[in-house]
């Protein structure tokens, strides 16, 4: 159990400090570690919620929360997030849904990080109904699997050049930290986990700590490009140990 909660803890510096709340890493550590099934979701949206809050209120003081950028994903995304964690999943089709997401999240991180760019000027938008639907897509995977959604989201804004650095990484906060509520949401549907899910306090409490760390490390240290490279390394690591043990 230490060793989960340095990797936790770990986990929560590293993503935080890009904006995400590591949700999907959490779950293949849970998943590596054998811990049951029916709580791995739950565990995650809570440790994302926990981590992403600080990143949103010091976004938000900061000036960063461009609504008007955010709001169709939330459209889509909120209440498929929620139809999502409500329905049952196999655990073998979830791990490999996980696998996939994590490798997909891995690749795109780590072909776009060179678009991190801090100086970019000339910024794009996509159609309304189509920033619905890709919201709506990341919302029900963010249900049923029980990240955020936001680890995509992300990407996605910066592969079109949707806006300024700081806005994406604002509204990648706030669409994990929103789906991740309406997912918990969902998944307490179908599991009484909450009697379960006081044992895993000690995971709560080493997240909120590499939540405070990694927000730090985003606004004083390292440039947007390294820390989006490091996350990518992060991710593709734990899908390749995934990829060994459900293949």
């Amino acid at each position: 159990m230490i060793i989960l909660l340095i990797l936790f803890f770990i986990t929560a510096i590293i993503y935080s400090s890009v904006g995400f709340g590591g949700g999907s890493t959490y779950l293949a550590l849970l998943l590596l570690w054998g811990i049951p099934f029916t709580i791995f979701p739950v565990i995650a949206l809570c440790c994302n919620i926990i981590v992403v809050s600080g990143n949103c209120i010091n976004y938000a003081r900061a000036g960063n929360l461009n609504f008007k950028l955010l709001l169709p994903y939330l459209i889509g995304s909120i209440p498929l997030a929620f139809i999502g964690g409500a329905l049952p999943i196999d655990k073998k089709i979830f791990e490999i849904l996980l696998f996939v997401i994590l490798s997909t999240a891995g690749l795109l991180l780590l072909i776009n990080f060179k678009t991190y760019d801090d100086h970019e000027t000339s910024y794009k938008s996509i159609p309304y109904p189509v920033s619905v639907f890709i919201g709506g897509i990341l919302g029900f995977l963010s249900g049923v699997v029980g990240i955020g959604g936001g680890i995509f989201l992300s990407p996605i804004l910066f592969l079109i050049r949707a806006a300024k650095p700081k806005y994406i990484a604002t509204a990648a906060s706030m669409f994990i930290l929103i789906n991740s509520i309406s997912g918990i949401f969902g998944q307490l549907t179908k599991n009484e986990v909450l009697s379960e899910l006081i044992n895993y306090w000690p995971l709560m409490l080493v997240v909120f700590m590499g939540g405070q760390i990694g927000n730090f490390v985003n606004i004083k240290l390292l440039p947007t490009r390294i820390l989006a490279l490091l996350t990518s390394a992060l991710v593709l690591f734990v899908a390749i140990r995934m990829g060994f043990k459900i293949f």
